[in-house]
């Protein structure tokens, strides 16, 4: 039951920060970088921005074009849509899995959001300082098997996340984007001024940029193609939900392209930031998350203007994991400020407290509940792979079916002002690729 007249972004510049902030995210900052270093260089690059044009934009589009015609909730839009088109009202489960998909990941995002204020704390502190390997090895360790201090992190993040949800879309989520965005950017320069001038910057480029044409294997194909799906916050009812404060004027092709091409210098100059770092202090590439919150922190203790750069990198990092959070909130309390008689702030804080709650599940896993499994898994992985290897997948290529099959042709390519050939393309493109490309990543995840 709408009871208010639909939000709208002001401006298409702050729907585009909006969007790159929600796929600029915790992952961008090490596992985008570390995988083009990994996996051919210039090479990996190239294929991935096939991947993405091929599987990404089209996704990326057909979720804000369907959010922009429903101008509702998830769940609402798709019903509305599907009646529109004479389908069936069940195509509204592909809402209902995208707003769940964004209520679970959020759940456990905001713990790992709380590790990275914690250590914002610890840079401050100077808890690094001096320490060896194995003493800042404890003290995650000692994080995570402390629930009374993870509890603390999580609510303290998702208070902020709730806080800046609760004002609403032109004053919380424009508010914070404008704000957060430009932060990222410059602090991500700054750690790259001072990578420039380490001595490991010509390594670094060397690294990310040579181009190794023989390592491009069909698992690295494969890798580019879940990356290109994954990094735009795609089948989580975010890019619904945001399509649907779109006016029609924005052209959703041109806009998607400079959200795609933001998302992805991000995720560069990121590695660009933290590789020098790395190779400065010898330390493991291959890490995964520990490079962040164990080998990193052990090389901001160990250097001259370490404090400085921890404090700015762990910013920088809350920054990123803010901007991802408030845009997995935002599907969950639209649906439930539309679908019930609550006002947009009790909408965010009962949609918040929710969330927070099962978050306290997610990192109980890690001390209390260590021994709690679900089908053989820890409360926070189970919930992982239930999103990322299952409902995300599933609701991309569902959305993506639903345009490119059950939409009328020819309002589509009236909508996204196709000529003939970009008409031809788009149908390919939507119809097969697309949804192929989604198939065989949800296979291989598997």
């Amino acid at each position: 039951m709408a009871k208010i007249t639909h939000a709208q972004w002001s401006s298409r510049l702050t729907f585009i920060l909006a969007a790159t902030g929600s796929a600029v995210g915790l992952g961008n900052i090490w596992k985008f970088p570390y995988m083009v270093g990994e996996s051919g260089g210039a090479a990996f690059v190239l294929v991935y921005l096939i991947c993405i044009a091929l599987v990404g934009l089209p996704i990326l589009v057909a979720e804000w074009m369907l959010g922009r015609r429903g101008q509702k909730n998830p769940i609402n839009t798709m019903i509305d849509v599907a009646r529109q088109e004479g389908r069936s009202k069940a195509w509204g489960l592909v809402g209902v899995s995208g707003v769940l998909v964004a209520f679970i990941i959020l759940s456990f995002y905001s713990v790992i959001g709380g590790w990275s204020l914690s250590y914002t704390l610890g840079s401050v502190t100077g808890a690094f300082s001096g320490q060896d390997a194995d003493a800042i090895g404890e003290l995650f360790n000692g994080l995570l098997a402390d629930s009374g201090t993870l509890l603390l992190w999580h609510s303290v993040f998702m208070i902020l996340v709730i806080g800046i949800v609760a004002r609403g879309v032109t004053a919380g989520l424009e508010g914070a984007v404008r704000t957060m965005m430009p932060a990222l950017g410059i602090l991500l320069l700054v750690l790259v001024g001072y990578g420039m001038f380490s001595g490991h910057f010509g390594e670094t480029l060397s690294f990310m940029f040579n181009p190794d044409w023989s390592a491009l294997g069909g698992d690295i194909i494969l890798a580019a193609m879940g990356q290109a799906f994954f990094t735009l916050s795609l089948g989580m009812g975010i890019m619904l939900a945001y399509g649907s404060y779109l006016g029609k004027e924005v052209n959703l092709l041109s806009t998607a392209a400079t959200v795609i091409i933001l998302d992805t210098l991000f995720a560069l100059v990121a590695g660009l930031a933290i590789f020098p770092i790395v190779f400065a202090n010898g330390l493991d590439l291959s890490s995964g998350p520990g490079l962040i919150f164990v080998t990193l922190p052990l090389a901001f203790g160990n250097m001259t203007g370490g404090v400085i750069l921890g404090l700015l990198f762990f910013l920088l990092l809350t920054f990123a994991a803010l901007t991802s959070a408030i845009s997995l909130l935002e599907p969950v309390v639209e649906t439930v400020e539309e679908r019930t008689p609550l006002s947009r702030t009790w909408a965010t804080l009962v949609a918040g407290a929710a969330t927070w709650a099962l978050g306290i599940a997610a990192l109980l896993s890690f001390n209390a509940w260590a021994d709690v499994t679900l089908l053989g898994l820890s409360i926070f992985d189970f919930l992982d792979n239930l999103t990322s290897k299952y409902l995300m997948p599933l609701t991309g290529l569902a959305a993506i079916v639903f345009v490119g099959w059950f939409l009328n042709k020819e309002g589509v390519v009236q909508e996204l002002k196709l000529g003939s050939t970009g008409a031809l393309l788009w149908h390919v493109t939507s119809r097969f690729i697309a949804p192929i490309g989604v198939i065989i990543v949800f296979i291989s995840s598997l």
